[in-house]
């Protein structure tokens, strides 16, 4: 009787610039398309497979199969199964994925020149403009006490968490918080425009562009009181 041929195990990938180098390091880590992406919607906390590929449009769901499994082969994610009654898996960031914040920061604050008009072709999600508004928030001008912010733009809403944050947590999320200690309302190009320095905060709200609301000592600081 012959032998059954066992299936052919397909080699792990491997890629590599193969340069001693901690720059080349990283984007062996990171350099492909779409993960950093990824880790964006995932620095706000978990997510279902499904919510990540509605939130990255024009990914496709191999690809984003894909780069999650690196993700998760790189110490950067880990996927979890939620408990009854969700009975669904979510993936979320690992410390060394939360790492990356400031990585994403520094490249929204470098791309945003290239914001100069929003066109037909482009998908917006509220959450998207988190990392600008973070920017001003830990700047000059920014407050000082911590807590959650919900945030309101024509284009939807999303919280983000000022002050010290808890290392490996979400440090914003998509919609309204369950409890916010203040709320402002801004237009989005103006978030644009305070990850740039201009204004800051502090002045933004003085001119009147930021609307705050809420009581506490989050609200107040953020008014100047």
């Amino acid at each position: 009787m012959p032998r059954q041929q066992q299936p052919a195990t397909r080699p792990a990938r491997r890629r590599s610039y193969d340069q001693f180098c901690a720059g080349a390091r990283a984007l062996d880590a990171v350099g492909d398309r779409w993960t950093l992406l990824i880790v964006r919607e995932l620095l706000a906390g978990p997510r279902r497979y499904t919510d990540l590929h509605a939130d990255l449009p024009g990914v496709s769901t191999d690809v984003l199969a894909s780069r999650l499994r690196d993700m998760e082969q790189g110490g950067l994610a880990t996927r979890r199964r939620l408990p009854p009654p969700a009975a669904a898996s979510v993936y979320e960031l690992t410390e060394r994925g939360h790492g990356l914040l400031p990585v994403l920061v520094a490249l929204a604050e470098w791309g945003a020149p290239a914001l100069t008009e929003r066109r037909p072709t482009d998908a917006v999600r509220a959450h998207w403009f988190a990392l600008p508004l973070l920017r001003a928030l830990d700047g000059p001008g920014g407050p000082v006490c911590g807590g959650v912010l919900d945030v309101r733009l024509e284009e939807g809403e999303f919280h983000v968490r000022t002050g010290e944050r808890v290392a490996g947590s979400a440090v914003y999320g998509d919609g309204p918080a369950d409890c916010a200690d203040a709320r402002i309302a801004l237009e989005a190009e103006l978030c644009l425009a305070l990850g740039r320095g201009e204004p800051t905060f502090a002045q933004a709200v003085k001119d009147g562009r930021i609307e705050v609301s809420g009581e506490g000592a989050l609200a107040a600081e953020l008014r100047g009181e």
